[in-house]
């Protein structure tokens, strides 16, 4: 690894596996999926699905010949190429991973690499970063709102 210079694809490769191998990954997932579902825009962008399909299904009539899987790839394409899930994933982004790149995740991954580029070096440990029910939201980054 000495021999890597900064930036170097395979460098960035193997920490990135690293990264993956002490399940940070996966912990960073799990902490914004337990956060998205009271969100704002992840309710605006359900409701707004919910009416489109809604509205989309009042005017097919049912009967037992209503070939399903058609109509839900139908609605499926429908709501795809409506944009809405584009906008409404750049918001929910933006009301749950934001906040938490520079206070949660960029001290973890910086311990982490720092561990893997001299291990046994760092005999002082940085403090842990804080949990999600101490941080605060921070009122410099305004909400956005639907």
């Amino acid at each position: 690894m000495a021999g890597l210079p900064p930036g170097d694809p395979q460098l960035v490769s193997m920490i990135v596996s690293h990264l993956k191998t002490q399940g940070l990954f996966d912990q960073f997932r799990r902490d914004c999926l337990a956060d998205v579902d009271t969100k704002p825009a992840y309710l605006n962008l359900k409701q707004r699905v919910d009416n489109f399909v809604s509205n989309h299904l009042s005017n097919h009539t049912w009967s037992p010949h209503l070939n399903k899987n058609q109509l839900r790839n139908n609605i499926r394409q429908l709501v795809l190429q409506s944009g809405m899930l584009e906008q409404g994933v750049d918001r929910i982004v933006a009301q749950v991973v934001d906040p938490k790149v520079n206070h949660i995740f960029r001290p973890q991954v910086e311990r982490v690499v720092r561990e893997f580029l001299s291990p046994g070096s760092c005999s002082e440990e940085p403090p842990l970063p804080l949990t999600p029910a101490e941080i605060k939201t921070d009122s410099s980054v305004p909400e956005q709102r639907m």
